[in-house]
């Protein structure tokens, strides 16, 4: 039975006195005793830090609390019989809490009391997390910074779902299409591969035995060879399977337009992009040979291409033709939101600073610490934390910025900044504003569209629009 959640949100489970589960919310004895925090699927461990998908508190004997992270997807709570799903939903209450939170005089005050005044009657919208990945897929960026977005479990049981559910699939196509296109932009591969044909009249590389003495000798075709020889080009296995990966995608898209919101044109267009350069690439391919597809390490975005087509494959079991199913089941999964807001933070700064590029530094790392971006324009340094966040988790901004703050204090950006004083190097914080209009993310006016954070010196907030989308079924 399914518990949904929306981002940042949170509900109580709890034991029911005659064992009856009338509700999802309600557990019987059994399945309420397999409830646990330790049962929970650990997503990553981050400075230091184990990360879960969404956290889960005893109240009482009889009593849970359970509460989304910043992660969206599905999961099991108890395997085969209670499941959260997270939807990327996000309450447009919480921002003005946030602004007001953030101007608190002391940091010192915890903000949980403060905020439990403060929280208005939720309402909710839809980020439009495919457009962000759209976005930045086509920014051309290293494959290794968006090949941990997801994480999937596939030696679990999958959990059943409906299309209007099934958030995984469409983040999968549109994130293998933008690695097709990239593919498709320098060229298809060129390898070896070997072709199997019945010759007339000569011999090309080396007999196959059975199959001449089969299809030649014994219906008398004496002038005939079954061979199996080498040929260089572009019609290899790995082409093959891009090919039928981007057949399937198309079908997958035109079967469910809906699960792609606003973004459908934008999706068709890729296929659109790409389908020419596979016109010449064969459609032979069978099931063996998609689980055996390799990749070359020299060719990065065929690795993961590949990867995340064989990804597909395993989400449908390997039966492309099921893609107008209504009724599916998806591997438990979590896509890592915070990460791809950092990454769309840096791709708005990237657009509009095309000629800074090389000043807008991403993960900057240094003794064990990773910046989100550093900025190192000599009329404009600063040290930038994307938080996916539009109040701060247990209400205590200030935890995240002393964080940005020490940041600063490193003697490793101080030095890639080549500051020698001791002056103090500005700080800013970017969180999701759903109501903003515009953004101005011009290095030069960046400080001036900020807000100044009043307890604190030279730290700065910032919030940016985040794409939304109102999906029809």
């Amino acid at each position: 039975m399914k518990i949904l959640l929306t981002e940042h949100a949170s509900v109580e489970v709890y034991r029911t006195a005659n064992g009856n589960e009338v509700n999802a919310l309600a557990f019987s004895e059994d399945v309420f005793a397999k409830v646990h925090k330790d049962n929970i699927r650990l997503f990553k461990r981050e400075r230091g830090k184990d990360i879960y998908p969404f956290l889960l508190e005893q109240k009482n004997a009889d009593t849970f609390h359970l509460k989304a992270n910043y992660y969206i997807g599905a999961d099991w709570l108890v395997k085969d019989r209670k499941f959260i799903q997270v939807d990327p939903k996000i309450n447009t209450k919480l921002a003005p809490t946030f602004d007001a939170i953030t101007d608190i005089p002391d940091p010192e005050i915890s903000d949980d009391d403060q905020l439990k005044d403060k929280l208005p009657q939720a309402e909710y919208l839809e980020v439009d997390y495919l457009k962000m990945l759209l976005d930045i897929m086509s920014a051309g960026l290293p494959t290794h910074y968006t090949d941990d977005l997801v994480l999937i479990d596939w030696h679990t049981s999958q959990i059943p779902v409906n299309q209007q559910e099934d958030h995984l699939t469409p983040f999968l196509v549109v994130q293998f299409l933008q690695l097709l296109k990239a593919v498709v932009r320098k060229g298809l591969k060129k390898s070896y591969y070997k072709v199997r044909e019945n010759l007339n009249n000569r011999v090309k590389g080396k007999i196959l035995i059975g199959p001449h003495l089969k299809q030649n000798i014994f219906k008398n075709r004496l002038t005939q060879t079954y061979c199996e020889y080498q040929v260089f080009g572009e019609d290899n296995i790995e082409n093959r399977f891009l090919k039928e990966m981007l057949r399937f995608a198309s079908s997958y898209i035109e079967n469910n337009k809906p699960c792609f919101g606003n973004n459908v044109e934008a999706v068709t267009n890729l296929v659109n992009y790409c389908r020419p350069a596979f016109e010449h690439i064969g459609n032979e391919l069978n099931e063996d040979q998609l689980k055996q597809v390799r990749y070359n390490p020299f060719f990065k975005e065929y690795k993961e291409a590949i990867t995340i087509g064989r990804h597909i494959l395993k989400k449908f079991a390997y039966n492309l033709s099921e893609t107008s199913n209504v009724e599916r089941k998806t591997p438990p999964f979590w896509i890592d939101m915070p990460r791809l807001f950092e990454l769309y933070c840096y791709i708005q700064l990237l657009k509009a600073n095309p000629q800074d590029k090389h000043h807008i530094h991403y993960q900057f790392s240094t003794y064990g610490n990773v910046l989100d971006l550093l900025i190192s324009k000599p009329d404009c340094q600063m040290v930038i934390d994307a938080k996916y966040k539009l109040h701060y988790q247990q209400g205590q901004v200030h935890q995240d910025i002393r964080q940005v703050a020490g940041y600063a204090r490193l003697k490793k950006v101080r030095g890639q900044l080549k500051i020698t004083d001791d002056r103090n190097i500005d700080c800013l914080l970017i969180y999701p504003d759903l109501k903003a209009t515009g953004l101005n993310c011009l290095l030069n006016d960046i400080i001036k569209a900020s807000n100044p954070i009043a307890a604190y010196d030279r730290v700065y907030k910032l919030g940016i629009p985040l794409p939304l989308t109102q999906r029809n079924f």
